[in-house]
């Protein structure tokens, strides 16, 4: 009997169309191993599954035994944290996630995990048809690849199929003889383009709302324009007019997501629409309180929290999680101070997530919230930054922190207010978080207890 091996697993049960990575240089680390084999046996396997794409492509796969990595790997059992719950032998074996969202793999661990062998399930063929999944490949309609849908059980001559190879190619390109990387880099390290930069944006960085498409495509909208975001700044001709692109949407977007359903939602004002790519997924737009019980009207932004998978609106001085598997999908302990997340100023602009962070988006600056941390990331240049230097690539402006930054800051001590003079009082410790509140990886255990 064919087991299958998990699509993409959303929270909707559906899948969608892959994302790359913008990088070529991956980390990963086993932080979970399986109870039946051993540690080291397993990770000859999963170096094993990687090399199955770096032998044709540039990609090079580093593991590392903590700290944060592009990809984590977890044999888990049951519920683990992802609302995606193992169904125990058989059935579904593994499941991993697309890199817009995140990369990681998840193992089933009541599996009968084997190596070389016709017996139980082979763990170097699942780990490389997962690792697939989370390069950015979806599944093949061809049923001798390995990205086909179904495990067809071992076999000791593998080899990649063709279909599997053009695949992985066209999202990373080929193998060049001088292992030569292109010119790809991660957001939060690029370098501004030698490109032409786009005025409107570079004079006036402020925007309404920016968000990932399913396909991995960062878009930003202000006004009635949206402008396509690059690995180094906005790709040529751009802006143009959202009502071109996205048909019966509006302008002066509040707040957009797109969910683990590869559905994107926009919202404005009491409304919101739902699109798949560009058309519009039904009869929109709808009210807030019926698609959204229970979140308020007229946002200021709204992401999914790479945390726990839960959506996090934001308006004003407040925050609201939605949880669409629990009923009602707001807690009665919502709405919650924006305070909670230490560091992050009220009334933000736009917020999303991108590789484990959360960035939030206010007037001319930005700050990168690491999500495992949870507290505002530590870096140099530290945080605020410029929105026009480090997104829009825009060479004129500052690159470093920015300076002057008079936005309003709840102090937690005695609820006055805090006008921020100069953004070096965050790298001091100003924004630290409370390490006496436990914070789980998946679930936000430090925003119910923090007060």
């Amino acid at each position: 009997m064919q087991r299958a091996i998990a699509e993409f697993q959303s929270f909707a049960g559906l899948n969608i169309t892959g994302s790359r990575w913008r990088v070529k240089k991956l980390t990963y680390k086993i932080s979970k191993y399986p109870r039946v084999l051993e540690k080291g046996a397993v990770d000859k396997e999963i170096a094993k599954a990687f090399s199955v794409w770096s032998d044709y492509t540039n990609l090079q796969f580093t593991p590392k035994k903590s700290g944060q990595v592009h990809i984590e790997i977890r044999f888990e059992r049951g519920e683990h944290g992802d609302g995606d719950p193992f169904d125990g032998p058989g059935g579904t074996l593994a499941h991993a996630y697309f890199p817009v969202y995140g990369g990681d793999a998840h193992f089933d661990d009541t599996e009968q995990w084997t190596i070389n062998s016709f017996r139980g399930t082979n763990l170097f063929q699942v780990a490389a048809h997962e690792f697939g999944h989370s390069l950015g490949l979806s599944h093949s309609d061809v049923k001798s690849a390995l990205m086909a849908p179904f495990y067809r059980g071992y076999d000791p001559d593998f080899l990649l199929e063709s279909d599997d190879i053009q695949g992985i190619q066209a999202l990373y390109g080929s193998k060049n003889e001088d292992g030569g990387e292109s010119n790809i880099h991660q957001r939060t390290t690029h370098l501004p383009p030698s490109s032409e930069e786009d005025s409107q944006l570079c004079s006036n960085p402020k925007i309404d709302t920016i968000f990932n498409s399913a396909e991995g495509d960062t878009f930003v909208f202000r006004g009635d324009l949206y402008w396509k975001l690059t690995t180094d700044g906005v790709e040529s001709g751009y802006p143009r007019l959202i009502s071109t692109s996205w048909k019966n949407l509006p302008g002066n977007i509040d707040a957009a997501f797109t969910y683990k359903n590869g559905k994107t939602y926009f919202f404005k004002g009491s409304k919101y629409w739902r699109y798949i790519g560009r058309k519009m997924d039904g009869d929109y737009p709808k009210d807030i309180s019926e698609g959204f019980t229970g979140i308020p009207d007229n946002l200021d932004a709204v992401t999914v929290w790479t945390g726990n998978g839960k959506i996090y609106f934001y308006k004003g001085t407040k925050f609201w999680r939605f949880d669409p598997l629990q009923k009602p999908p707001v807690k009665s302990t919502y709405p919650k101070l924006i305070s909670n997340w230490e560091g992050i100023p009220d009334n933000v602009d736009a917020s999303i997530t991108y590789h484990g962070y959360t960035y939030f988006f206010k007037d001319n600056a930005y700050f990168r919230f690491n999500d495992r941390s949870f507290s505002v990331d530590v870096a140099s240049p530290s945080f605020p930054r410029s929105i026009a230097y480090w997104w829009f690539g825009c060479r004129s402006t500052s690159k470093g922190t920015l300076e002057n930054v008079q936005w309003l800051l709840k102090n937690s001590q005695n609820n006055s207010i805090l006008y921020s003079k100069n953004s070096k009082e965050i790298s001091s410790g100003m924004f630290k978080i409370n390490k006496s509140c436990a914070h789980d990886n998946h679930d936000d255990t430090a925003l119910d207890t923090l007060t």
